[in-house]
């Protein structure tokens, strides 16, 4: 009996250290500017040797991202969605890596290029990516941002077990 309690008691402490460097892996950035909320975001340690492998075997790699802008409230509020994605395909013949960008499942970007740090940086790095009007915020109310990001192809995790890295940024709406 009391093995089953210090397994289950040490399953629970992996499991939040899990969670614990799943938030310190991706850095938030929510801004309101012209009336707009915008949020920049950055994964830390996402580009790793498994999704270079991925990427230079011609597999389509794509980094999923899920954002939301939510109120805190006794139940929270969900005030914006979007998803984004940021796609690899490398052409082993020409050595080029194509890159595209969607919101929504439209296409906002796309590029062609054969330098890794722009890759990279591609992938994980996203700059002023529009939420929301701020007409949509109470002032002087705490907002959050979550955003949960994924990688496909799936054979192996952005941080080792999670098959997701999930991090949130709070701010406070004055006009």
């Amino acid at each position: 009996m009391s093995r089953r309690i210090f397994l289950c008691g040490a399953a629970v402490i992996v499991a939040l250290g899990v969670i614990g460097r799943a938030a310190e892996s991706v850095r938030i950035t929510p801004i309101t500017h012209d009336q707009k909320v915008f949020v920049s975001f950055e994964l830390n340690d996402a580009y790793t040797d498994a999704i270079r492998e991925s990427i230079s075997s011609g597999l389509r790699t794509t980094f999923s991202y899920d954002v939301a802008l939510r109120m805190e409230a006794w139940v929270d509020r969900t005030i914006a969605t979007t998803v984004v994605n940021a796609s690899d395909q490398y052409d082993n013949l020409t050595r080029q890596h194509r890159l595209t960008r969607t919101i929504d499942g439209r296409v906002e970007d796309a590029t062609v290029t054969d330098d890794e740090a722009v890759v990279r940086s591609w992938l994980t790095t996203w700059k002023r990516l529009p939420l929301c009007d701020t007409s949509k915020l109470d002032a002087t109310r705490d907002y959050y941002v979550r955003i949960s990001a994924r990688a496909r192809p799936s054979s192996s995790s952005l941080i080792g077990w999670a098959t997701a890295i999930t991090g949130q940024a709070k701010f406070t709406f004055i006009p």
